[in-house]
């Protein structure tokens, strides 16, 4: 394909239609009228022999060929916007008319928005603020499209080019009811760990029982009883303290909110010790054009987090 023969607007108009899914919101973002946005895409669809974009209900769901492009084209339009935009300055004590979307589950709601609301709305009175449910499923698609600015969490998977900045490592600890009848901690081994009935955070809806530390434990021949699973983190250390369930979770989830005069803290048999591992702040390749999401993010990156995190 002879380049000089390609309207290299036409790949503007397919970065919109993809990121909003209609081409009447599209025309509207590039300030160009339906017809006008229709004729492109038609063109497009000519340029690379796919439709592109189907309609589905309300909108127009991208091909595979669709989701192909715009991993390649993406970068390359993030690169001419950043060379072509003059470089702005982000004044966060001054600054209105901005809202940043967070994403986060339980785990980062409990351990990380109470410091991130309070050190915005210091910073940065001016500015609003929506945080969403962290869904892992569509996150990435989330971020490309700029629906969400920030996700926040551990173990998220994302393609190369996006911004993941570390905040700081977790592990896990195991909590039981300092009443469990079967219990006694100068007995603890991997084996009583896996004889005993399990309470277990799933975020997912979808009946998964399973969590890293069954992926361990396969890998390492064993299993264990799932007795209850739980979409919300903060429920197993009040069940765990009045049931004979044993439950692992995030040291600084078991350490805010379960009672110690009710509860025991166990580490993880030495056979299943894992390693910390980091909680994130992800965002979109728009970081690099984006001087108020980039204060965002470096904002996160210096909390002041609780010592246990450290």
């Amino acid at each position: 394909m002879n380049l000089s023969n390609v309207d290299l607007n036409l790949l503007v108009v397919f970065e919109a239609v993809y990121q909003t899914r209609n081409v009447t919101v599209a025309g509207q973002r590039l300030n160009r009228a339906q017809p006008s946005v229709s004729n492109a895409l038609s063109r497009l669809r000519t340029l690379f022999g796919d439709p592109l974009f189907v309609r589905s209900g309300g909108g127009m769901l991208p091909t595979a060929r669709a989701h192909q492009l715009m991993l390649q084209i993406q970068p390359v339009l993030e690169q001419i916007h950043q060379a072509l935009t003059p470089p702005t300055r982000f004044d966060p004590a001054t600054a209105s008319q901005r809202r940043f979307r967070l994403a986060a589950g339980d785990y980062a709601d409990i351990t990380l928005l109470p410091t991130i609301i309070s050190r915005l709305r210091q910073a940065a009175p001016g500015i609003d603020i929506r945080v969403s449910r962290l869904d892992r499923r569509t996150v990435v698609q989330q971020l490309e499209r700029g629906e969400i600015d920030v996700a926040l969490g551990g173990h998220i998977e994302v393609p190369e080019g996006m911004l993941v900045q570390p905040l700081f490592n977790e592990s896990f600890t195991c909590i039981a009811s300092r009443h469990h009848p079967q219990l006694a901690a100068e007995s603890w081994s991997l084996q009583q760990y896996i004889s005993l009935p399990h309470a277990l955070y799933t975020p997912s809806d979808d009946g998964s029982a399973r969590g890293l530390i069954d992926q361990r434990l396969t890998e390492m021949g064993l299993a264990r009883r799932v007795a209850a699973t739980f979409s919300h983190i903060i429920a197993l250390p009040a069940v765990v303290a009045g049931s004979d369930l044993i439950a692992t979770l995030a040291t600084s989830v078991a350490r805010q909110f379960a009672d110690p005069s009710r509860i025991q803290f166990l580490p993880l048999p030495s056979e299943l010790a894992m390693p910390a591992f980091p909680i994130e702040c992800v965002a979109g390749r728009q970081v690099k054009r984006d001087p108020a999401l980039a204060w965002l993010c470096d904002t996160l990156s210096q909390l002041n987090l609780p010592s246990f995190h450290r």
